[in-house]
C-alpha cells in the first residue's frame, strides 16, 4: 500500500472507531435519561434543562424575556404569581 492508502485507511478507521464511541455514548445517555424517568423525572423536562444550560445566559434571558412576554400577550400567565411578575417585568 502506499503512503496515501495507509493514511486513508487510517482516516476510515479512525472515523469508524469515533461513530462507534458516538453510538455507545447515545447508548449511556438513553440510559441515563430511563434511569431518570425511573426515579419519577419528567424526561422533556430534563432534556428542557440541559438544552438550557448549553445557552450563554445572555442568550437565555433573552429568550425567555421574550417567551414570557409573549404568553402575557396571549393571557396564558395572568392568573398566577408567576404570571403577575411576568407582567410586572415586561411592563417595568
Amino acid at each position: 500500500m502506499t503512503d496515501t492508502n495507509n493514511q486513508l485507511k487510517s482516516i476510515v478507521e479512525r472515523i469508524e472507531r469515533l461513530e462507534e464511541e458516538r453510538k455507545s455514548i447515545g447508548d449511556d445517555i438513553r440510559d441515563v435519561y430511563a434511569e431518570a424517568k425511573g426515579n419519577g423525572y419528567d424526561v422533556k423536562a430534563l432534556r428542557a434543562v440541559i438544552r438550557m444550560r448549553k445557552q450563554d445566559a445572555n442568550d437565555r434571558l433573552e429568550h425567555e424575556t421574550i417567551v414570557e412576554t409573549y404568553m402575557a400577550a396571549l393571557g396564558m400567565l395572568a392568573d398566577t404569581p408567576l404570571g403577575q411578575a411576568a407582567i410586572a417585568r415586561a411592563v417595568a
